[in-house]
Formats: structure tokens, sequence, C-alpha cells
């Protein structure tokens, strides 16, 4: 089996061995297409803009209402996060796990304006229609994935993702798990695969970046009442 590395450190060590062959000079080493690919990629790494960002939504079904830890808060924070993607005009792709046996997307979630709504068997929502999807969006750098449950759908769905290239920025305060340990130990595991761990109000402030822009003001409306204390923060 032969093992393909892309990150920063692979990409700085191939351009070092070819600086120490001799075959590029210390010149070429910094206006190689590796260093600049590096420069790129880490000037860029975290940043969310709207023309480059699509949010999924990943499984917020009536049936996992009673088994999901802080179930409400999650569900709260989710319907924000929606919220700001229309007024943001960011794609929304929302996935159900199994709707036949588990139900639909909760009501309290508003999908007016969605891309997308796919039932799924697979954990992860990175399904062809979802390929697809994503293909038909120019400049997609990143995905700002919430739902349930951390540490299966969205942990998969997470993983495929960043194997494709897509940066993954997860909503800690809208994404939830049956048991808390299983949720710290998956947001853990991402955000050591590099994966970004944020909040809700964190990721709309991201996009709108200035008091200036012109949605700041609904978005800041939106944000007014802080997202819900609920027991997730002492078990991020």
């Amino acid at each position: 089996m032969v093992l393909v590395h892309s990150g920063p450190e692979h990409i700085l060590w191939k351009a070092f061995c070819n600086l120490q062959g001799g075959k590029k000079s210390a010149v070429d080493f910094q206006e190689s297409s590796e260093i600049k690919f590096l420069h790129s990629a880490l000037t860029t790494l975290g940043n969310l803009t709207p023309s480059s960002t699509v949010f999924f939504c990943c499984d917020m079904q009536e049936r996992f209402r009673p088994a999901i830890k802080y179930f409400g808060d999650i569900i709260s924070v989710g319907q924000r996060l929606l919220q700001g993607a229309r007024i943001l005009g960011i794609p929304v792709i929302v996935t159900e796990q199994y709707p036949k046996g588990l139900g639909s997307t909760v009501q309290e979630i508003d999908l007016t304006g969605v891309k997308l709504v796919l039932p799924k068997t697979k954990f992860s929502m990175v399904l062809p229609e979802v390929e697809t999807a994503l293909a038909e969006i120019p400049g997609v750098r990143s995905v700002v994935l919430f739902g349930v449950e951390t540490h299966v759908c969205i942990q998969q769905t997470a993983l495929e993702l960043i194997g494709r290239g897509i940066e993954v920025h997860i909503v800690a305060d809208a994404t939830s798990s049956r048991s808390m340990m299983d949720r710290m130990f998956a947001l853990e595991r991402l955000a050591r695969t590099g994966i970004i761990v944020t909040t809700s109000e964190a990721v709309l402030l991201q996009l709108v970046a200035d008091k200036d822009h012109p949605k700041f003001k609904e978005i800041q409306n939106l944000i007014k009442a802080s997202a819900p204390e609920s027991g997730l923060l002492s078990k991020v």
C-alpha cells in the first residue's frame, strides 16, 4: 500500500529535499511552487468567506430528541446558523439518517431555501449527490458542519471532507452525542487532524468580518442573545 501525503509538512519537506539534492538554489526554494502553495494554504487556514463556504446540517431529526444530550440547545444554535446562512447567501446541505425510521428534521429547524435535503443510510454526509452539489458550487474551500452525532456522522463526514481537500469547521455548540465521553474524544481527535472546532458566534462574525459589511446588522441581531450556556461547554 502506498501512502500519499499532501499536508504542509510533506510539501515543505519535499521542497527542502530538492534544495539539498542540488535541484534548486535557495532563491528557487523561496520561489518554488511547493513553497508558494504552502504559503497560500497557511494564509487561508481557518479563514471563512461566504463565497467559499457551505453549511452542512447533519441528521437533526425528531427521533434523536430524547437521546442526544442538550438536543434542545443544539437545535437552537443550528437554527441560528441556518438563519445566518440565508442572510449571507451561503448554500446549505441537509441530511437525514434513515428518515423512514428516525423521522424528518425537527420542526424547529427552518429548511427554507436550503440547497439539498437528502436521506441517507451511510453515516458520512459525503454522498454522491453531495459531491455533485459541491462540484457545482464554484470555489468551495470550507464546510461549516454541525448536527449529530459528534462521534459518528459528524466525525466521518469531517474526515471524508478533509481527505478531499476541504477545510472543515465543526460548530461545538451545535454538535452533540448521546454520550458526552464519545463527544469529547471525537472533538479532541478531530482537532488533532487539523479540523477547526469553533462556535456559532465565531463562525457568523468571521463570515461578515467587518462591522461595515452590508449584512452585519442582521447577523448582529442574530447573536444579541448569547448561545445557550449548556453542559456542552465543559465537555468540549
